[in-house]
């Protein structure tokens, strides 16, 4: 099952996405997918008896699909888990997890733009990467029982402004800048998504990252598990797994993300978020 949240007059709706009929219906009375999640566990039953309104795919423009779950009570992060990447880098395997906060102001559509204020456009990198998304609350459990919490996976794309993440040891400064994170299009529930799939990321059309998806150090439910031990995760909460190589500030010749350039982010069997970036003059 595909569920997303559209933008519509007044508000948001959250849908349950048929691509073999080619449309979106509506699950009344739902703003977002956050929601949904956060109603009770019978989420999925009425994700799929839902009869609402159907809505053309066709009539859909790139900006009416909001982040798929637009308010997160967290969003967690992971940095240094794509094991070939570590390992080409000539670093050992981590023991732990890396982690780091995001905010949800960061959070944009999968089609938006990324507007940039001038002062935070000097090293923008981009980060491809397979989000989960938390279908119940768990606290302190273990990877079996955090694999039966996730309720389905996302792409994003952790958008950085690499000065700041360095300007000290912590990093969450690069890390959230607001309206810079793409999110979406669809949740593709846990039964429905295949371990492994493919991810790629392109520039104007020129591929910069391509793995597989299952190339983690820490996969996942270690993941659920582990942040669990330190946090209760609420239905909606994010993971970011992590990226894979490619990214421009590990290239030879630093690349980073130039005002009208296109970032795009595919993973099979999800979808894609592309979004163009727009540096903002004056700051504003």
């Amino acid at each position: 099952m595909r569920l997303a949240t559209l933008r519509i007059d007044g508000g948001t709706l959250a849908v349950r996405v048929d691509p073999e009929h080619s449309s979106a219906v509506a699950i009344e009375g739902v703003a977002d997918v956050g929601a949904l999640l956060a109603a009770g566990p019978d989420w999925r039953e009425r994700a799929l008896a839902a009869d609402g309104p159907r809505i053309p795919l066709d009539s859909l423009g790139t900006t009416a699909w909001a982040p798929v779950v637009p308010r997160p009570s967290k969003i967690v992060c992971v940095g240094l888990n794509y094991r070939d990447h570590i390992l080409e880098m000539g670093r050992e395997l981590p023991a732990y997890p890396t982690l780091f906060a995001k905010f949800a102001e960061a959070l944009i559509g999968a089609g938006d733009d990324i507007r940039v204020p001038a002062h935070s456009a000097e090293a923008l990198d981009w980060e491809g990467e397979l989000a989960v998304v938390v279908g119940r609350a768990v606290r302190d459990v273990d990877p079996a029982t955090a694999a039966s919490a996730i309720a389905g996976y996302s792409v994003l794309n952790d958008v950085t402004m690499r000065d700041r993440q360095y300007r000290t040891t912590q990093w969450l400064q690069g890390k959230t800048l607001e309206g810079s994170c793409p999110f979406g299009p669809v949740l593709v529930t846990a039964d429905e998504f295949t371990p492994g799939a493919a991810l790629t990321t392109s520039i104007d059309g020129e591929t910069v990252q391509h793995a597989a998806t299952d190339d983690l150090v820490f996969g996942p439910a270690e993941l659920v598990s582990y942040i669990s031990s330190i946090v209760t995760l609420q239905p909606g909460d994010v993971i970011a797994t992590g990226t894979p190589g490619g990214v421009g500030h590990a290239m030879p010749t630093p690349r980073h993300l130039a005002h009208g350039e296109t970032v795009r982010v595919e993973i099979a069997g999800i979808g894609a978020v592309g979004n163009r970036v727009v540096v903002l003059d004056g700051g504003h």
